[in-house]
């Protein structure tokens, strides 16, 4: 693999102002802006971890809990988790800040993976990352299990060999 990052050199902080063009009729922030700040914001740490043209691979399930109403303030932080091959996992949390009420409250969280490409929009290798405070590790950690759940999912991993998944369900399958 390419050269070590520290997880910290990928951390990206975006905050914008939900505006009446971003909501729907109930003066909340529209899920598909909100997705798509998501999607910005990592996508900036993952360049910034690979140093290379990154493109979206996949976005983890993405639950709407918490309304961000019209006026809020949105900060949106993402860090690179860890690097497979030419694969990174960005983990991305979202707080919503009324200001006035001096009230701040962390929304929503969610993992997307990028993949860096060349000038061809090949994969390309990417450095490996190197976790430092305890939450980084935990992320990190835990990168491998989730990884192999996308692959599950998308069919590109047979349940058999996600040796991670199988380790946290305590299951001895049978082959």
């Amino acid at each position: 693999m390419a050269k070590k990052k520290f997880a910290k050199e990928s951390a990206t902080t975006m905050t914008e102002m939900v505006l009446p063009n971003d909501t729907n009729t109930l003066n909340n922030l529209m899920g598909g802006r909100l997705m798509h700040w998501m999607d910005v914001v990592a996508a900036i740490a993952a360049q910034k971890h690979s140093n290379r043209i990154v493109v979206t691979a996949s976005a983890d399930s993405i639950s709407f809990k918490q309304p961000i109403a019209l006026g809020n303030v949105v900060t949106l932080e993402a860090k690179v988790t860890r690097a497979f091959n030419s694969s990174m996992e960005v983990f991305i949390e979202v707080t919503a800040e009324d200001i006035p009420a001096s009230k701040k409250t962390t929304t929503h969280r969610a993992f997307f993976t990028f993949v860096a490409v060349d000038q061809n929009g090949k994969p390309i290798e990417v450095p490996e990352v190197v976790p430092e405070t305890k939450e980084e590790i935990e992320l990190f950690e835990g990168a491998l299990r989730r990884r192999q759940l996308r692959l599950v999912l998308a069919k590109r991993m047979k349940p058999e060999d996600a040796v991670e998944l199988k380790s946290i369900f305590n299951m001895d399958m049978p082959q």
